[in-house]
């Protein structure tokens, strides 16, 4: 059930309250406390049969809530600093500040120079980031164990002692980097814009979700350095805010580290609750996007409740009935009869109000008229009302919740995040159980209640999003025009001062990390069956899920080039009827079990990926055995998957990442070579796919000979085998992969324009063929190679473009190696007016990496975020499963890694200075630029290389 996957968000990843034995596990109480820190609540888990996360919660001096939750199975550690502040908390004419300073928090502190957060994160062997919404504002860290003080040092240092550093350099750079978001974000992508538009519609003037966090331009523009500064000052204090602290802790010792870097941080003023502020419409609003789209869009919202309100779980379940999947009234009436190329319902809820949304794409070989879906979706509308809730509706619901609860137990970044997101809104950390009971009592009744409540015949605000020129596609005439914004806000002036703090200890002083803890590369059971198939499976009773992966090798290189597509497009007929059952039945039988199963073709393998609860693999595995074997092949399926394929080609034609991707394989491969063409194909190859094709290619492709097989999860050896005999025993003949017909070779290097008009910026790639993968061999060594040149946040290109020129929000590049095939690439989308420029400093970065290499320091940094990585690598089944299928795929064995290790450890500075002479030579690469030929050209043509431009084959 989607919306409560996305919603409960909390939710959705939580810990049993039971270790392996069934038995309510018992944190470890800390006897003698730090002084300064109080104990307000030891959480135990609820007993047997009761889903919910152990925990500790403290409270420091200075108001600062701290929330621990131990948990042993892995050598890692999380930790969530979470601020009771987002854009809801901006004033009018100040939109955009809690997502502006999540970006300055990572621009250094008094104690951090400026970009060395991610550097020593990274170095750290772990991974980082912020996000903000509404809401809330958060920073988050995963790293080994041993990595804990300075992390802590770190989130401290930026909380306590910050101010001194915002510079108006920093914030001239900041303010630009955010810009560049927005343009890559919202207005450079197709329907970028349709939640700020919905968002100024739906609600009045001034109401704390009537503008988009990522702000206005204008305000961005119009505010001053002290203004920011006023903003942290206000909302930033220790006393707004939730340290939530996973894994593997010990409580004493962490105690007292908290203590110590923030408990001298005085508290901020008084933060009071926001008040719930849901709105109402006294008539329809209609209002028109005219967008670079090919496929038109509506969406009709109501405004409903806020999040945890009585009638937000009824009104979940309204969605899911309404439009979650193929078992949903939008499917049978838009999706399966081509009216639309996808439609969906959701109830997104935040702190203070909710919205209840229909979504269609219409597809146009039916109408491109959004007034004839308006009409589909209101007739829906009508048959719900008629046809009730029915037992499975309920069914489906349950299930998907205690599915999707127990699939969220598998990470400790997970817990933590619920854990924080629960204190900081509700003041209980632990409302897993809470919230299962409040969904598992949803009644029909509540239902059908809600729906008379807040949809039936209730105003709403219906936005048209339509290709430009085309505002007569709309839903109806445009009736709202959004009100003049007026400004009416003080700049803040005075300087802004930061608090003064005292402690007992040198913070200039980064601590040191603790022992490098033991990382067990998982065990796994290997078994080579006599059909062809080759089998790893890996136990583990974390939690009571199984996941298998199946992948047959071949996928879309089997597909003539005439007909490029035909895997994918059979893979998708997979996920539709079979012999025994319509679409619609096994979407429901799988909904019933909170199971999934799907099949999917890309790059070189067709894979068929399945998520069950273990109490249900049996049944969930009788339904793949019924996919696998027994695929109806219907025509009516066929039809209306091509149709809604081709809208889907030519929707990806208006996007300027896609044109990029295709027209760099267009560049690289050869236009005689299937690599040269998209998974999917595109709309001439599609178009000469028939039903016969699918049903050959199933026939001859479908077989085990060259079959990988993966099981991760809380499985039994004996059992396993009885419940994959089908697999065991299935026989198919054997097949071979075409080979590559020859790639262009160049002589020099050009630049090549694809033109898409009226593009908010530009995007700009520059590649070249490379070596395939290998695991310990130059390739590997390629990529450490790449670490400083563009492969962290701190590399230089990133460095150069996004932090000292403020002309992209991200640039870097990668080798990237296949088992056949390598590629480098480079890449950023960047300000239309900075595209030469962006151009010149990304060759200029590679020219001068190539020829000088990295420092002593870099490869000192290499190794050190290499080596100690290693810890995040295996945390949850998925990550193991996709660590086997990699031994699978490439014939090694689990040892490789430790060779990696030695290869890190003793690469010399001169080995990986000459992999860079030999491999990055600008003069060989291409560079594509997607953008507005008319606006970049003059640019363009002061770099010195050729401008050829082409179009991408539609």
């Amino acid at each position: 059930m989607k919306k409560i996957v996305l919603v409960l968000g909390s939710v959705t990843a939580l810990l049993l309250g039971c270790s392996t034995d069934n038995q309510p596990s018992q944190p470890n109480i800390v006897e003698n406390l730090p002084v300064g820190v109080k104990l307000v609540e030891q959480h135990s888990g609820l007993g047997e049969g009761k889903v919910s996360i152990p925990y500790s919660k403290y409270q420091l001096s200075n108001g600062l809530t701290v929330i621990l939750h131990e948990d042993k199975s892995d050598p890692l550690v999380h930790v969530d600093v979470t601020y009771h502040v987002g854009s809801a908390r901006e004033e009018i004419g100040k939109s955009g500040f809690a997502h502006f300073f999540e970006h300055m928090m990572f621009q250094g502190s008094k104690n951090v120079a400026d970009d060395e957060h991610f550097k020593i994160i990274t170095e750290a062997g772990g991974d980082m980031n912020g996000t903000t919404n509404s809401d809330r504002t958060n920073y988050y860290e995963t790293v080994p164990a041993n990595q804990l003080e300075k992390v802590l040092w770190l989130e401290a240092d930026r909380m306590g002692f910050m101010l001194d550093t915002v510079t108006q350099e920093k914030f001239e750079i900041q303010r630009e980097t955010v810009k560049n978001e927005r343009g890559q974000s919202y207005d450079n992508q197709p329907y970028g814009l349709r939640t700020e538009r919905n968002g100024e519609t739906l609600y009045p003037p001034g109401h704390p979700y009537s503008w988009s966090t990522i702000g206005y331009v204008e305000d961005l523009d119009r505010v001053t350095v002290e203004d920011l500064k006023a903003f942290f000052k206000r909302w930033y204090g220790p006393n707004n805010a939730v340290l939530t602290i996973g894994g593997d802790i010990n409580k004493q010792q962490t105690l007292a580290w908290v203590q110590k870097y923030f408990g001298s941080i005085p508290a901020g003023p008084e933060v009071d609750p926001a008040p719930k502020v849901p709105v109402t419409l006294e008539s329809d609003r209609y209002v028109t996007i005219e967008d670079q789209v090919y496929l038109p869009l509506i969406q009709l919202t109501f405004p409903t409740v806020y999040v945890r309100h009585p009638d937000e779980a009824p009104l979940d379940v309204l969605s899911d009935i309404l439009g979650g999947g193929k078992t949903s009234l939008f499917y049978k009436n838009l999706v399966k009869d081509n009216h639309a190329v996808q439609a969906v319902v959701s109830h997104p809820c935040r702190e203070l109000s909710c919205e209840f949304q229909l979504i269609a794409l219409a597809n146009p070989a039916k109408s491109t008229k959004l007034a004839e879906l308006q009409q589909r979706i209101e007739e829906s509308l009508l048959e719900f009302e008629s046809r009730g809730v029915n037992a499975d509706d309920l069914a489906r619901t349950k299930a998907g919740i205690e599915s999707s609860t127990i699939f969220g137990l598998q990470s400790v970044s997970g817990k933590v995040s619920t854990l924080a997101a629960n204190e900081t809104f509700d003041g209980q950390p632990d409302m897993v159980d809470y919230d299962l009971q409040r969904y598992g009592n949803v009644t029909a009744e509540d239902v059908m209640r809600v729906y008379r409540k807040y949809i039936k015949d209730k105003a709403k605000v219906v936005l048209s999003i339509v290709p430009v020129g085309q505002a007569s596609l709309a839903a109806k005439s445009q009736n709202f025009e959004l009100p003049e914004r007026k400004i009416v806000t003080d700049t803040v002036h005075e300087k802004v001062l930061a608090p003064e703090i005292t402690d007992n200890f040198d913070r200039s002083k980064m601590p040191k990390a603790g022992p490098n803890p033991n990382v067990k590369v998982p065990e796994y059971t290997r078994t080579e069956f006599d059909n062809g198939i080759n089998m790893l499976t890996h136990s583990t009773d974390e939690t009571p899920t199984v996941t298998l992966l199946l992948s047959l090798e071949g996928g879309p290189l089997l597909d003539p080039i005439e007909k490029a597509g035909l895997a994918s497009f059979t893979a998708q007929m997979m996920n539709e009827s079979t012999l025994q059952m319509s679409n619609e039945q096994v979407a429901n039988q799988l909904a019933l079990l909170g199971s999934e199963i799907s099949f999917g073709a890309s790059g070189r393998y067709t894979q068929i990926r399945v998520n069950a609860l273990v109490h249900n693999l049996e049944k969930t595995l009788s339904l793949l055995e019924m996919k696998l074997f027994e695929p109806a092949f219907l025509q009516e399926d066929f039809d209306r998957i091509k149709q809604n394929l081709a809208q889907q080609l030519q929707q990806q034609l208006k996007n300027p990442s896609v044109l990029a991707a295709r027209a760099t394989d267009i560049l690289m491969y050869g236009e005689n070579n299937r690599l040269s063409l998209p998974d999917s194909g595109n709309l001439a190859t599609l178009n000469n796919i028939q039903l016969e094709d699918v049903k050959s290619f199933y026939k001859k492709y479908y077989t085990p000979t060259k079959a990988n097989l993966v099981i991760v999860g809380d499985i039994e050896q004996n059992q396993l085998k009885k419940d994959i005999q089908f697999l065991t025993k299935w026989r198919g003949n054997d097949y071979q992969i075409p080979a590559y017909k020859p790639f262009p070779e160049y002589s020099e290097g050009k630049l090549y324009l694809v033109d898409k008009p009226d593009s908010a910026q530009s995007v700009v790639r520059v590649v070249e063929r490379a070596l395939p993968y290998d695991a310990t061999g130059k390739h590997f060594k390629s990529k450490l190679m790449n670490y400083p040149l563009g492969g962290m946040f701190n590399s230089r290109i990133n460095l150069n473009l996004r932090e000292d020129k403020g002309y992209t929000y991200g640039a870097s590049s990668q080798f990237i190696g296949g088992k056949t095939l390598g590629r480098f690439q480079a890449s950023a989308d960047v300000k239309q007016a900075n595209t030469g420029d962006s151009i010149a400093e990304i060759l200029n970065e590679i020219k001068t990496f190539s020829e000088h290499g990295m420092s002593e320091s870099e490869l000192a940094s290499m190794r050190s975020a290499y080596s100690q990585s290693e810890a995040l690598s295996y945390e949850t089944p998925s990550s193991k499963a996709n660590f086997l299928n990699h031994l699978l795929a490439y014939g090694l064995e689990r040892e490789y890694r430790d060779r990696q290790g030695e290869i890190i450890e003793n690469v010399t500075l001169a080995e990986l200075n000459e992999i860079a002479r030999d491999l990055l030579e600008i003069k060989h690469m291409q560079v594509i630029v997607v953008a507005d030929a008319q606006k970049v050209k003059p640019q363009l043509s002061e770099l010195g290389r050729e401008i050829v431009e082409i179009q991408v084959p539609q």
